[in-house]
């Protein structure tokens, strides 16, 4: 771990405080703007059949991903990095997924199905979740080319090359499974969205 050593801010007065503040007030608006902005373009992105038939083990049997919909018309995909070879999941991933069963009736009432899913064996998926206390839905892909082809996932050469898809993934060169949300519709399946953290699907009615 690095420690950071943070310099000590000057001391203002309270109407220097308050301009300084108004200031960034005003940065932080053009942010927002700008987020929305992105998420209109993100939200208009292109959709993408899903051709293979991917099988994902989980604690109820095998399911294919039409499955992981549940009967919902949309599937929220958490991209939760555990290699198979790893005693435990991710740390940064376990912080993000302590608030997602508190999240799963609002996705529910949208008709929106979550499911983390990991290259770990479903084994180790199990024992890592009931140590962490967690009950959001979990499978496993294990034996499958899902974490690879939706771009989440590469080899040592991969990642030591620059022919990954344009940088939508974070740069963490240092595991082989970044984290990415997806999001999918059932009956055929389309990949509609990806961001740095949950990855979205759609399927058409």
């Amino acid at each position: 771990m690095t420690n950071t050593t943070l310099e000590r801010p000057r001391i203002a007065t309270p109407a220097d405080w308050l301009a300084a503040r108004k200031a960034l007030l005003k940065k932080e608006k053009e942010l927002t703007h700008l987020r929305d902005a992105l998420a209109a373009e993100r939200q208009a992105l292109p959709w993408v059949r899903v051709e293979q038939n991917y099988i994902f083990d989980t604690p109820a049997g095998k399911k294919s991903l039409a499955d992981l919909f549940d009967g919902r018309s949309q599937l929220a995909v958490y991209h939760f990095m555990f290699g198979p070879e790893w005693p435990e999941g991710c740390p940064s991933c376990s912080m993000v997924s302590d608030g997602f069963d508190g999240v799963l009736p609002h996705l529910l009432q949208r008709d929106v199905t979550f499911s983390a899913i990991s290259r770990a064996p479903l084994s180790k998926i199990e024992s890592f979740k009931t140590r962490m206390g967690w009950r959001f839905p979990w499978a496993s892909s294990s034996g499958s080319t899902f974490n690879q082809d939706f771009r989440v996932s590469f080899t040592k050469e991969e990642l030591a090359s620059d022919k990954i898809l344009p940088r939508i993934l974070p740069a963490m060169s240092t595991t082989l499974t970044p984290p990415s949300a997806a999001v999918s519709k059932n009956s055929s399946a389309f990949t509609t969205s990806s961001t740095a953290s949950p990855t979205a699907a759609t399927k058409p009615k």
